[in-house]
């Protein structure tokens, strides 16, 4: 992923809506402001693939949020099924293991345009009880650490992390590792059920590459000035 992004690049917008014809509005109203959209189990649960062609013929791009988490071949079958819907990005759950994130990326090696594969750590979501409750024994940060080191090492583009890990892992991984940040919260909106979250500045100045945020845009009044909102206060 390059750099020097433009702030509207860097917004991903989660369309966590009940409906497609609700997702072709909030698309409409957004382009061309904002690129990239967020495709999650919600919508491709009721809608598939429908859901993703949307976005791209109306000429945005797609992050499709499925966190693949099964054995490696049914993962990487996965993997090569969403590559063939023409998305931007995607995601495995790290927590599949070395091999199902290896055979991940190489179910679409040497593809011309093939999609980044990223893999979730800890959602954002989960603080230290939470993490603990699981059995993991670790402090969320050496955690979130050690499961980007591992996708790296399996050959993933990048990870999906919360803002409160991400200059650890931009300073432990390097520049040319992609960070996609969730739990991003501008100053005038609600933490919601998110728990380990920064502003957008915060986020890009960490180091994320994408910032993703849905509800404080989807949920507001007027979608495209909330967005604009969001993308001033990230070149800010």
């Amino acid at each position: 992923m390059p750099k020097g992004l433009a702030a509207n690049e860097r917004l991903i917008v989660a369309l966590d809506v009940k409906s497609l014809d609700e997702a072709k509005a909030l698309v409409d109203k957004l382009i061309p402001a904002v690129r990239i959209f967020k495709v999650g189990p919600g919508l491709f649960t009721l809608y598939g693939p429908a859901a993703v062609r949307m976005v791209n013929d109306k000429g945005g791009k797609v992050f499709l949020d499925l966190k693949f988490h099964d054995i490696p071949n049914t993962v990487a079958s996965a993997v090569k099924s969403a590559s063939d819907l023409g998305v931007l990005i995607l995601n495995v759950h790290t927590l599949g293991g070395s091999e199902m994130m290896r055979k991940a990326a190489e179910a679409v090696k040497g593809l011309p345009e093939r999609p980044l594969i990223l893999g979730v750590t800890v959602l954002t979501s989960m603080d230290q009880k939470a993490v603990d409750e699981v059995g993991i024994g670790k402090r969320v940060e050496e955690e979130v650490l050690g499961l980007a080191a591992m996708a790296k090492a399996a050959g993933l583009d990048g990870v999906v992390a919360s803002p409160q890990e991400t200059s650890a892992i931009r300073k432990k991984l390097g520049e040319d590792f992609i960070i996609v940040t969730p739990g991003v919260r501008p100053q005038w909106a609600a933490k919601s059920d998110q728990k380990r979250i920064a502003t957008p500045a915060e986020a890009i100045k960490a180091g994320a590459d994408h910032i993703v945020v849905g509800r404080p845009i989807i949920e507001a009044d007027d979608p495209a000035e909330a967005a604009g909102k969001i993308i001033e206060e990230m070149e800010s």
